[in-house]
């Protein structure tokens, strides 16, 4: 009778019991880089995981948009939230105004309210400076946003330096001639008076003319723009001075007039004008006679011509008559 071998008897089990299964040991699973980028990160779990799903539906959103865009559906839903937004507080309710000195405030308020909605992002700031632009007062305008309500708007306004005459119509004109606005006769500044069809557009000439015998600048009343090719000077004593064509002969004449008039005194003896249309001599105008002034033997470059008889009158200043 044999035995059974120690380990078989160790193997086996008891009548009646299941042999239990053997157990598997696990292996330890490794840390992708991932995991471990994402476990290095100062914010939770649940907080990377809605910051995840936002910025696909985001993405999502996204691609949506510009996909209507180019398709053509159009700024229906861009206008939609942006009118929401505006309803939520960002629209316009204030409008702050700088830089008026003589344009009308109304004219502002109601180019930048002719809207089709006072939500902020609906409010096209370029298309409220381009409006005003147009205003001849304004030189230059900046709109800008200060969020939640209100639009900011720096005006930049020409300034008058002259008044100009023209067919009967007196108009304010900026240094380079732009003109700014209607002036009555009554109400007339004191500006520099422009006589002449295109005389706003030689302001810049007039002034420069004048700078020249600063001395004799107080004493013109007005400057007519004749022919669009020369100059005549009334004086506020009556006279009214001929001026040749040509900047620097209009110039160089002017001068020997003030050195003639600083020796003989030309203005304010009733003479009715001055003909210096010819820079080579001075033609002295009484009414009805043409005469040289009294012989003064240091200016002998200033003898005029010999006298002849004429009828000549001063116009009233400010009314543009002048001879070519």
């Amino acid at each position: 009778m044999s035995r059974r071998p120690a380990q078989a008897q160790r193997a086996t089990t008891r009548r009646g019991e299941k042999p239990k299964p053997r157990g598997t040991a696990r292996r330890p699973q490794r840390v992708g880089v991932l995991d471990q980028a994402i476990a290095g990160l100062p914010i939770s779990p649940e907080t990377l995981h809605k910051v995840t799903t936002w910025s696909i539906v985001g993405a999502v959103a996204a691609v949506v948009l510009t996909v209507g865009i180019l398709a053509g559906v159009p700024q229906m839903i861009g206008v939609g939230f942006a009118q929401a937004v505006g309803d939520a507080g960002l629209k316009v309710d204030e409008i702050q105004i700088d830089g008026l000195k003589r344009m009308d405030r109304a004219t502002v308020y109601e180019q930048v309210l002719d809207q089709d909605s006072r939500a902020m992002p609906l409010v096209s700031l370029e298309e409220v400076r381009q409006r005003l632009l147009k205003f001849p007062w304004v030189k230059d305008a900046r709109v800008s946003r200060r969020l939640p309500s209100t639009l900011h708007i720096a005006i930049e306004e020409r300034t008058p330096v002259a008044v100009w005459q023209n067919h009967g119509q007196l108009m304010l004109i900026d240094p380079s001639g732009v003109p700014l606005e209607p002036v009555s006769l009554e109400a007339m500044p004191d500006l520099p008076l422009l006589i002449g069809e295109g005389a706003n557009t030689q302001e810049a000439a007039r002034k420069h003319l004048l700078e020249t015998q600063p001395g004799l600048k107080p004493l013109v009343k007005a400057t007519s723009w004749v022919g669009n090719r020369r100059w005549d000077l009334f004086f506020t004593s009556g006279e009214k001075l001929q001026l040749p064509e040509g900047e620097d002969e209009a110039i160089a004449a002017l001068k020997k007039f003030v050195q003639i008039d600083g020796t003989q005194r030309l203005l304010g003896r009733g003479y009715v004008g001055f003909d210096m249309r010819d820079a080579n001599k001075l033609v002295v105008r009484r009414q009805g006679v043409i005469e040289p002034p009294p012989p003064v033997s240091s200016a002998p470059t200033a003898a005029p011509t010999a006298p002849t008889t004429t009828t000549t009158t001063p116009p009233p200043a400010g009314t543009g008559a002048g001879e070519g």
